[in-house]
């Protein structure tokens, strides 16, 4: 059974939410404050429903914690908020969660959201395992990527995008079509999570992030060698 943490201090909130997840199979445990969502997360977790508006230690500040540890960089992180402006949710997307419900919400969306982001961590086992070119090295199957022989860490949802761009080297893909891929339905925020997900990403990859390239007015694309022609 996979394994949820929920980091909400509304006691009413976390009931509802447990309830419904408990009928789609899920195993929850509910932690009231960041400190305690963190020691909790630390334990071993499949995912992460995380509040912002908590007690003590603010949601944006655990996310990045979770981001930061080895053991849990790579555990989705659904943020949870009332926090309904557009900066809120790209600002959550860029501290490394990867998606964004914004309360009121529906308990059947959001367990649906749950199943999506746990399917994605699940290894299918069918197709290539991995990428090489002469400069990267990314294993599908453990998230690891290297550059030049240096490891570079990434949070789970930058891995995929990632992994579906060098999957299609050299093709570029529009910002609705990573969409679907990355979270499998549309979101209110769109476009902007794709292009917050893209500045992450290129900050990970430092020197080599001119391998991922803007096509104005279409998408993105990854080359294995930058300057290469539009097809």
């Amino acid at each position: 059974m996979k394994r949820v943490l929920l980091i909400e201090d509304d006691h009413d909130i976390a009931e509802a939410i447990t309830y419904q997840l408990d009928k789609a199979g899920l195993a929850v445990k509910v932690a009231r404050t960041g400190e305690e969502g963190l020691e909790a997360a630390r334990k071993g977790v499949d995912l992460v429903l995380l509040d912002l508006n908590l007690p003590g230690m603010d949601g944006l500040e655990v996310c990045r914690m979770i981001r930061r540890q080895t053991g849990t960089a790579h555990v989705p992180v659904i943020i949870v908020s009332a926090r309904a402006d557009e900066v809120d949710r790209v600002l959550g997307l860029e501290m490394g969660a990867d998606d964004y419900v914004v309360k009121p919400f529906s308990l059947k969306e959001l367990a649906a959201r749950c199943r999506v982001a746990l399917r994605r961590t699940e290894t299918n086992g069918e197709g290539p395992q991995g990428y090489r070119d002469e400069n990267f090295e990314v294993e599908f199957d453990s998230f690891i990527v290297r550059y030049r022989g240096q490891e570079i860490r990434l949070t789970h949802k930058e891995f995929e995008l990632f992994r579906y761009m060098v999957e299609r080297a050299g093709r570029v893909l529009t910002r609705e079509r990573l969409m679907e891929r990355v979270w499998g339905f549309e979101t209110d925020v769109e476009s902007r999570s794709i292009d917050a997900h893209i500045r992450r990403l290129r900050l990970k990859l430092g020197p080599a992030r001119h391998h991922v390239e803007t096509i104005v007015g279409l998408g993105y694309r990854f080359v294995s060698q930058p300057g290469a022609p539009v097809h």
